[in-house]
């Protein structure tokens, strides 16, 4: 017993070094705008226009989004682009085989992409955020591109019109003759269509209805559970006065 925990605590101080060493940033917070139906309809065009090129979502149906406001009509006037169906999925034209030869993998399935990013770091949605809005150039990556949140990734940016071309600026911190790179902020160096605000709200938006579409019915469950909640706290008033009640003579 003695040898597994110092082989468990072994493995555990050899690891250490390696998150300690990452180029990983901390995650930024994901701004909450799920009962924001212009912020989610909003979300869902640039979804349909960017992440639906290349990544599917095939457990979420486009006539699912009559949820977020829009009607059969907005979403075939606007968002049906792989299909003709409003009652389809939202998978993608890209072959399996192609993507994988063009990225070197098979770019996932993004329905349930919110909840499944999840970590020590916070939740999918707020590695989702911060990853969006930490890409650079990286001449040294086939891509052209790499990523703070994301080191080495193998997904281009495809929002970089949008945002422009940044680099990180880091700080070098020698302690002990050892150089420690400290993330410290952006350079702009080149402008995107919109400006670094503008950009944040719109990858806010983003983010947001990625994290409604991995449990579109998550405001209805919550709604549900606040009026389970008081009537089981007024069953609870009424039980115990009528326990009371059927108790007081025997006492």
């Amino acid at each position: 017993m003695k040898k597994f925990i110092l082989s468990v605590l072994t493995s555990l101080a050899c690891t250490l070094p390696v998150f300690a060493n990452t180029d990983t940033i901390a995650w930024d917070k994901a701004p909450n705008k799920l009962n924001d139906l212009g912020a989610l309809q909003h979300g869902a065009k640039l979804f349909v226009n960017y992440c639906l090129n290349c990544h599917a979502a095939s457990y979420m149906r486009f006539n699912r989004l009559t949820d977020i406001g829009l009607t059969p009509q907005d979403i075939k006037d606007n968002l049906l682009f792989t299909t003709d169906k409003v009652g389809e999925t939202m998978k993608v034209a890209m072959d399996p085989k192609q993507a994988k030869d063009w990225f070197g993998g098979t770019p996932p399935d993004l329905t349930v992409i919110a909840r499944s990013r999840s970590g020590h770091g916070g939740t999918g949605a707020d590695y989702l955020y911060t990853y969006l809005r930490t890409y650079y150039r990286d001449e040294s990556k086939a891509t052209g591109w790499n990523n703070l949140a994301f080191p080495n990734v193998g997904m281009p940016h495809v929002l970089w019109e949008l945002q422009g071309q940044r680099k990180p600026v880091f700080d070098t911190i020698e302690s002990h003759g050892h150089e420690t790179h400290v993330f410290k902020g952006w350079e702009q160096v080149t402008p995107g269509k919109l400006s670094p605000v503008e950009y944040d709200e719109a990858v806010a938006d983003l983010v947001n209805y990625m994290q409604w579409m991995a449990e579109p019915s998550q405001n209805t469950r919550v709604r549900i559970g606040v009026w389970v909640m008081i009537f089981l706290l007024i069953f609870m008033f009424i039980a115990w006065r009528l326990n009371a009640s059927f108790w007081k003579d025997i006492r």
